[in-house]
């Protein structure tokens, strides 16, 4: 009901302001995401409003938030961030809604400052340009036509002359705010956002769908000299134990795209450039056409805890690296290969390294399958025993040769090292922590690793009494973990296991317990268990 005052003109009671305002906000950013969402799926998903802004916001947040979202969240951290950002652009429309009710301008200004967060967050990208900006002013632009119209639609209208009101209770008079009014243009605009984001969607779904299709229709390239299965001495079977080859679909995930990409084989490229002596540019066909090499490999992230989870072993399929960079020519003081991922994303990699004769690869077959979206089809780049912010470029699609001097790859502009090889590392995957046992003997395992180096020893101890050995599998290769077995005798009571580990170059696994930043974690993996 309303009230109309002396002038003739009704106004809204306060709540139903309030309500009517919250439904325009909302409505009003629905529109502009929706308008955004289609032009963004013509021009570039990333330039999306959201996801630029998603990106942007993983690029701004400071070292000890990425760390604590990867501990709590794991590789649901851009889900929760996704969450995040809609609830915040939930509150900001419901606001901007109800203070546009008696300022329309507020709201105006509201949504050109939101346009402009969004474009300078799309141009800003490594990938952006002058029509990454489009989506996001072109949502802003038609949202304020919108949202002029639902304010005119939501307010009173002037009563017929000789008419007027004080008291709620009156009967609503012809002049009276039209509620069905206000309900068919909330409908019309709601649609119109519905029908927009879909069609965005669907649009950027096409496209995914081709990359889909490419995908699938990937025959694997045969190793000339392809691998037997994994020794069964290498394997141990131990209830709990992490398994010596590491499920696609249980494989960590790490990286700092907010949106997977997914790149069609047809129109993928990989160029290499910089400092050397010829320029390359394969297709993806000629990749495949060159000799390949399979090669069990363990890869792990810099920001694993001390037994952490961020780390698996699988057997890759790819390109040998070096044979590609010698073919280009790398110049003697190029001491840096700066690799790119298809969204912009840089890796930093000592050359030596990729030089020095071990396994470097474009990988494309994970796990005997099509290297999978989320792990970086179609070609990804892997380093054996490096971590993988230094090695293991996913989506790749450009090397450059130049020097640690001249360019400081993503995670290095962010303070991290720029030299990170992998640590010697050792966990206990059984008994978890927490866990309750039975008395009398209990298998305690879990794997060790020191990539490129390999695993010689590895000692458990129980409430800080001696060290003794425990059974290792035969090792694979120095670029894979080693599982490993102890059989325990537990007593009644609580008990504290740890585990440490030596690798190949006779270093023993320091006890200090120090974080990832930033070169790795050390330190003894730990857990608490109960016998009973």
């Amino acid at each position: 009901m309303s009230v109309q005052t002396r002038s003739g003109t009704t106004a809204l009671p306060a709540r139903t302001r309030r309500l009517r305002g919250a439904a325009i906000g909302l409505l009003t950013a629905a529109f502009a995401l929706g308008v955004a969402e289609v032009l963004a799926s013509f021009i570039d998903d990333q330039a999306s409003p959201l996801v630029a802004v998603g990106n942007a916001a993983i690029d701004a947040t400071p070292e000890w938030l990425k760390s604590f979202a990867i501990r709590t969240f794991g590789s649901n951290d851009k889900r929760a961030l996704m969450i995040g950002m809609i609830a915040v652009i939930t509150a900001l429309a419901v606001v901007l809604g109800i203070v546009s009710m008696r300022r329309p301008r507020v709201g105006l200004y509201g949504l050109i400052v939101l346009g402009a967060v969004g474009a300078i967050a799309a141009f800003n990208r490594p990938t952006g340009s002058v029509l990454s900006v489009i989506p996001s002013i072109g949502g802003a632009f038609a949202a304020s036509y919108v949202l002029r119209w639902l304010l005119r639609a939501a307010q009173p209208q002037t009563a017929p002359p000789g008419i007027a009101t004080t008291t709620d209770a009156a009967p609503e008079m012809p002049g009276a705010v039209d509620r069905r009014r206000f309900l068919s243009a909330s409908l019309m605009v709601g649609g119109a956002a519905f029908v927009l984001g879909g069609a965005g969607r669907l649009n950027i779904a096409r496209r995914f769908g081709a990359a889909e299709a490419s995908r699938d229709a990937l025959t694997i390239p045969v190793p000339a000299d392809p691998l037997p299965p994994v020794a069964a001495g290498a394997v141990i079977d131990t209830p709990g134990i992490s398994p010596f080859i590491t499920p696609n679909a249980d494989f960590y995930r790490v990286d700092t795209a907010f949106i997977v990409p997914r790149v069609d084989t047809d129109s993928w490229r990989l160029t290499i450039h910089g400092m050397v002596d010829r320029e390359m540019e394969l297709t993806f066909e000629q990749l495949m056409s060159r000799e390949v090499i399979e090669r069990d490999i363990t890869i792990a992230c810099v920001s694993n805890e001390v037994g952490g989870p961020y780390i698996g072993n699988a057997r890759w399929i790819g390109v040998p690296l070096k044979p590609l960079l010698e073919e280009a020519g790398v110049h003697p003081e190029a001491d840096q290969i700066v690799s790119r991922s298809v969204d912009g994303f840089t890796v930093g990699t000592p050359t030596a390294v990729a030089m020095d004769g071990r396994d470097a690869m474009l990988a494309v077959s994970m796990n005997g399958e099509t290297l999978p979206f989320t792990h970086g089809f179609p070609v990804r780049m892997i380093v054996p025993g490096l971590y993988g912010y230094v090695s293991a470029t996913k989506w790749l699609t450009d090397i450059e040769l130049t020097t640690f001097a001249a360019y400081d790859a993503y995670w290095i502009d962010r303070g991290w090292a720029q030299q990170a090889p992998i640590k010697t590392e050792s966990r206990i995957d059984t008994p978890r922590a927490g866990a309750d046992v039975k008395v009398g003997t209990v298998m305690v395992a879990g794997v060790a690793w020191a990539q490129h180096r390999g695993i010689q020893r590895v000692q458990v101890r129980v409430n800080g009494g001696p060290w003794s050995d425990a059974t290792l599998a035969m090792q694979d290769t120095t670029d894979t973990w080693r599982q490993w077995t102890w059989p325990w005798r537990a007593t009644s009571g609580q008990h504290t296991i740890e585990v440490r580990a030596t690798d190949a170059d006779g270093a023993v696994q320091p006890e200090h317990r120090v974080p990832p930043f930033p070169d790795g974690a050390t330190g003894w993996h730990a857990v608490q268990v109960n016998a009973s």
